[in-house]
């Protein structure tokens, strides 16, 4: 079993697979038919790289958001932290990092998490206001993120509340990773004869701690996008390699 914060996940526990989607070079073609809005019709023309495409040849684009909550369907962005990125160059001098106005009360559990008052907030912008710069900067990556269940639900859903169109983006999940190690893991012959399971944190400081990456302050949303792009290369250095084709990786 792992945990994510408190929180445990256990992948065996998934109900079956549905039926793999197409490519997403063919789901992007596709999207971009159905799409209505000219920035989100423009994002997703701009297409995707190959499914062979080696990882060490792919542009990337690490993200983090940090939110008003966990539930997508009620909670809103607060900021978001973008670093672009190859498996050879992290460029953080062309990130990005916003404060957003959500659109959902700013609970004050979440202030003692990530630290961004209401006053803050108050006086920043609706993501209305940066959503078209934010596909524009995404147009043509693969998203770096950890734990794609934050960063691709909250963005869908924040697009549905603004603009009635939703969207869909192919990422690398580095908790999807780690996770896909540890499950490989052999168990000790002393937890097996006394039915332990070992607990992993899949979370992105103990994740990280595991190749001797730096500790940094965790949830601010650009720190916490260049240590999952940091994480990202560690993984492949340790795991893959730079021509591992991205197929193997995204999601």
């Amino acid at each position: 079993m792992f945990y994510i914060g408190k929180h445990p996940f256990n992948p065996a526990s998934r109900q079956p697979a549905a039926a793999s989607p197409p490519p997403w070079p063919a789901r992007m073609a596709e999207l971009a038919r159905r799409a209505r809005h000219p920035a989100l019709r423009a994002f997703y023309r701009a297409g995707v790289v190959t499914p062979d495409t080696a990882i060490g040849q792919v542009p990337l684009l690490a993200m983090d958001f940090e939110t008003t909550g966990t539930d997508a369907r009620r909670d809103d962005i607060v900021s978001i932290g973008l670093v672009p990125m190859t498996l050879q160059r992290i460029r953080l001098q062309h990130g990005h990092h916003w404060l957003l106005k959500p659109r959902a009360p700013l609970r004050d559990e979440s202030v003692v998490i990530h630290g961004i008052t209401h006053s803050e907030v108050e006086k920043a912008p609706d993501l209305n206001a940066l959503f078209i710069t934010l596909l524009e900067l995404m147009a043509g990556k693969v998203l770096v993120v950890h734990h794609r269940g934050i960063e691709r639900q909250f963005l869908d859903a924040a697009l549905q509340r603004r603009i009635g169109e939703g969207i869909a983006f192919p990422c690398i999940d580095t908790l999807a990773l780690e996770a896909r190690q540890h499950r490989h893991r052999p168990v000790s012959l002393a937890a097996r004869l006394f039915s332990r399971r070992p607990r992993v944190s899949l979370r992105l400081p103990e994740s990280r701690t595991r190749y001797n990456l730096p500790r940094y302050p965790a949830h601010n949303a650009l720190t916490d996008a260049l240590a999952c792009a940091e994480l990202l290369q560690a993984q492949v250095a340790h795991h893959f390699s730079a021509e591992t084709p991205v197929e193997a990786l995204w999601c």
